[in-house]
């Protein structure tokens, strides 16, 4: 059985964009988070479950800014004044909006890659898992 992937939207939506983009590797980053190993799995198997997280997931777990669950790390707001300046607020906004545009809840489950079927039917979104 399958080890589920706990993601929030716009971290699969990072990874394939990137992929799409032509980045095959992704390098540990000095954060700490998953960014790659979670890369690696979802890439190299589209048919890894995934469920869809607010809050922390599989990528922001090992995190240094991860403090008890929370992200700690703030945001530039000088170029995006409406936005806060906690990250992990900004990013709840941001994957808010993902799952009232693809319709889908959080805890919600489906494959690598449903879930990039799923962002296709978003206009002007193209998004792909093939090589």
């Amino acid at each position: 059985m399958q080890t589920l992937i706990r993601i929030k939207p716009h971290h699969f939506l990072d990874i394939i964009t990137s992929f799409g983009g032509g980045q095959r590797t992704f390098e540990p980053s000095p954060y700490g988070h998953a960014v790659h190993t979670v890369s690696e799995r979802i890439l190299s198997d589209r048919t890894v479950p995934l469920e869809l997280a607010l809050g922390m997931d599989d990528i922001c777990a090992p995190c240094r800014k991860n403090q008890d669950g929370v992200c700690v790390d703030t945001i530039d707001t000088s170029f995006r004044p409406e936005a806060p300046s906690s990250k992990g607020a900004w990013n709840e906004r941001i994957d808010l909006r993902w799952f009232e545009r693809l319709g889908l809840k959080q805890g919600e489950r489906l494959t690598a890659s449903g879930n990039a079927d799923l962002m296709l039917r978003v206009p002007k979104l193209k998004l792909t898992l093939e090589p």
